[in-house]
């Protein structure tokens, strides 16, 4: 018989209640919960789908918020409805994200995420939780992921980040601790510099490398990694502004150039998450690459030499080549953080009663 005790007392979990419990992760529990989603995707035993449903921009045709679209000239609004389903041995889950640029001219997130934790004999709800701040924490370790992967030093390495958002906090948090060694720089660059000088100023003395408010991208040649987590509208750097082995994480949207992919696919390494999930969701740049000469990454990227993070087996990169890896986000990662945030949460509620 199955547990149907559950049934009737679904949690609704909001931030508060978790920071109350003591249940958010820590780095070294994201990582772990990660670690262990990666590990069970490989071996096929948690998988799962994305669908998006992007809302055409007759947002700006309204009278109220029209004066406002001059300050998205650079950027994407973004207006779009996403759900993220997937299973794993034990459970299922939805994460539920509703996003829009210009929610932040209210004071709200780009982006809100709500995720539906499941039982998976039943697949019936066990809680809701906000799931805001875990997504953009899971979406950090995607830097931990790729510098570990592919970035390999004998002496400290410098580092350049686009963007200054809720991603980008993250993936600094998520590099000062899996890869402190490692790097010794990090240069960031946003649209407002103003963004950029906060998130110095909450991360003083909290990493173990320097990091550096930019203007421009003058430093990006001495970077032997880039990371963008931004929502522009075009190319945030040219090819012959990278050191030539440089390795680069996107996060983002279209924020690479067409020149710096070309060179990649003919002599590097390119990698998404998930071939065919980056392929179908195709708003970065390396499947609008493809889809813009009605072509399909999916299609032909495996024929061009293509790989996954996903992959059940891994490879080693040539020495001194680019490596240019893109990553959607893969809904498997948001179960295993959540299911390990509810898990806590219980764990620490149960102590407290």
């Amino acid at each position: 018989m199955f547990d149907t005790t559950t049934d009737s007392n679904v949690r609704f979990l909001t931030r508060q209640d978790l920071q109350s419990a003591g249940a958010e992760l820590t780095l070294a529990e994201i990582h772990a919960a990660t670690d262990a989603a990666w590990a069970d995707i490989k071996s096929g035993k948690a998988f799962g789908g994305k669908a998006v449903l992007s809302l055409p921009e007759e947002f700006w045709q309204r009278e109220s918020v029209a004066p406002f679209r001059r300050d998205f000239v650079d950027e994407r609004l973004g207006w779009k409805l996403s759900a993220l389903y997937c299973v794993n041995p034990t459970h299922g889950g939805v994460k539920i994200i509703g996003a829009n640029a210009f929610n932040r001219h209210l004071g709200l997130p780009r982006s809100t995420s709500t995720v539906v934790l499941l039982e998976k004999r039943t697949l019936r709800p066990l809680a809701i939780l906000d799931g805001t701040a875990i997504s953009a924490l899971r979406t950090g370790t995607y830097a931990s992921k790729v510098v570990q992967l592919f970035v390999r030093s004998q002496t400290p390495v410098s580092g350049f980040i686009f963007g200054s958002g809720p991603v980008a906090r993250s993936v600094v948090e998520c590099l000062n601790f899996a890869c402190p060694e490692l790097i010794g720089d990090v240069f960031i660059r946003s649209r407002s510099i103003e963004g950029v000088e906060r998130l110095l100023l909450d991360f003083a003395d909290r990493t173990s490398f320097r990091l550096h408010a930019v203007t421009d991208n003058q430093r990006l040649k001495e970077c032997a990694f880039l990371i963008t987590a931004t929502n522009a509208r075009q190319p945030l750097f040219e090819d012959e502004e990278l050191d030539r082995g440089a390795v680069t994480l996107h996060l983002g949207g279209d924020e690479v150039p067409e020149t710096y992919l070309q060179r990649a696919l003919k002599s590097g390494t390119v990698v998404c998450d998930d071939i065919k999930t980056v392929s179908r969701r195709n708003s970065q740049s390396i499947a609008l690459h493809f889809s813009r000469k009605a072509l399909s990454l999916e299609e032909i990227g495996p024929l061009l030499g293509v790989r996954e993070l996903s992959a059940p087996t891994d490879w080693v990169r040539e020495p001194g080549t680019p490596v240019c890896v893109t990553c959607v986000g893969l809904p498997m990662l948001d179960l295993y953080a959540v299911q390990a945030t509810y898990e806590k949460y219980l764990a620490r509620t149960q102590e407290s009663a």
